[in-house]
């Protein structure tokens, strides 16, 4: 994934241009306020040519951008919108806001309504950075935070955060091993069609085993990246 300048800037059309046959895996917007900029962005890597692949990520680091979450996540509905994730920015919403710094009990709120607005149009929501590199107790709790949350992971600016936050945002021995009995347990030629079963003694619904077939593509997906 590639940061880019404002796209309505000299700078950040000259990235589009550069980025746009090197096919990243997505291009982040910066600043963004409206589901525009994210659509115009879009249309423009499709004239340069760049593969449907390339998704957009959208940075939601002013108080603009939380007011209007919904409406910029609407723009994944939009062929030319490509986006494929919302990020928080919360060093720029602190100072936008005037929010003193650590702040983060503060946008609590802020960070509930941007991960609505994700969920609501079915795409990933990003927790924002931790800037406190010698602090690695607090960063590890604020990772255990936005995974509570329901964040799916969180922006790191050094690589001494990426086990970590993996660690946090991975699903852990236990979760694999309830995620593996669910599939088992649904995939039994006797319950493939039923809706609700008893497992271990508690009632699980079918929607667990998509629950369940996430849990197990993400630890996939980590091992992957770090083999």
């Amino acid at each position: 994934m590639v940061r880019i300048n404002p796209p309505e800037t000299e700078d950040g059309e000259a990235d589009l241009v550069a980025l746009a046959p090197a096919a990243p895996d997505a291009i982040l917007v910066p600043k963004v306020r409206t589901s525009d900029a994210l659509i115009a962005v879009g249309s423009r890597l499709r004239r340069l040519g760049a593969p449907l692949a390339t998704r957009v990520w959208a940075m939601i680091e002013t108080p603009m951008a939380v007011v209007n979450a919904a409406e910029i996540a609407g723009a994944a509905r939009d062929v030319d919108g490509r986006l494929g994730a919302l990020v928080i920015g919360p060093n720029d919403l602190l100072k936008a806001s005037r929010i003193r710094p650590p702040g983060r009990a503060a946008l609590l709120p802020w960070l509930m309504n941007v991960l609505a607005a994700a969920r609501a149009y079915e795409i990933e929501a990003i927790d924002g950075v931790f800037t406190d590199l010698k602090d690695a107790t607090g960063f590890e709790a604020e990772c255990a935070q936005g995974r509570d949350l329901g964040f799916d992971g969180k922006m790191l600016i050094h690589p001494s955060q990426i086990g970590p936050a993996n660690a946090a945002f991975g699903p852990n021995a236990e979760e694999l091993a309830q995620a593996r009995r669910l599939m088992d347990v649904f995939d039994a030629p006797e319950n493939r069609e039923r809706g609700v079963i008893a497992v271990d003694g508690k009632m699980v619904e079918r929607l667990h085993v998509e629950a369940a077939r996430r849990t197990l593509a993400m630890a996939e997906a980590i091992a992957r990246m770090t083999a």
